[in-house]
């Protein structure tokens, strides 16, 4: 199975923008749910954004609700999280992964082709 590939990380002040775009192949992208996830420096990872297959259902973290968009882009088969308003607690490498609809409940679910990761640092 080919990995996820993220990119768009950068360094940013608070209260500025990214947006990490995540690469996935045509048939995964149709077919299974994508998720954001972040990992902090001695902190577990943690479920940042989740879309299901042609865009359904959404499911956000507390701590990025009004702040972060999980959309898709149909043409490019890319998964796209736009940050605004970030904050130094926003500082992660943040990961992309897919998981079968069938297995994930509430964003939650077995994820699986993790990507290499894209470091965001808000300072």
């Amino acid at each position: 199975h080919v990995q996820l590939v993220e990119s768009g990380g950068g360094s940013v002040q608070a209260g500025g923008s990214l947006t990490l775009s995540c690469a996935v192949p045509r048939n995964t992208y149709t077919t299974m749910c994508i998720g954001w996830f972040r990992q902090a420096p001695g902190l577990e990872r943690e479920g940042v954004a989740v879309i299901y297959p042609n865009g359904g259902s959404k499911y956000y973290a507390d701590s990025v609700k009004g702040r972060f968009t999980i959309s898709q882009d149909n043409a490019k088969s890319t998964v796209c999280l736009q940050m605004n308003s970030l904050k130094p607690e926003d500082t992660a490498v943040y990961y992309c992964a897919a998981a079968h609809p069938s297995e994930v409940v509430a964003g939650n679910g077995p994820y699986h082709r993790w990507g290499q990761g894209t470091q965001v640092t808000v300072s």
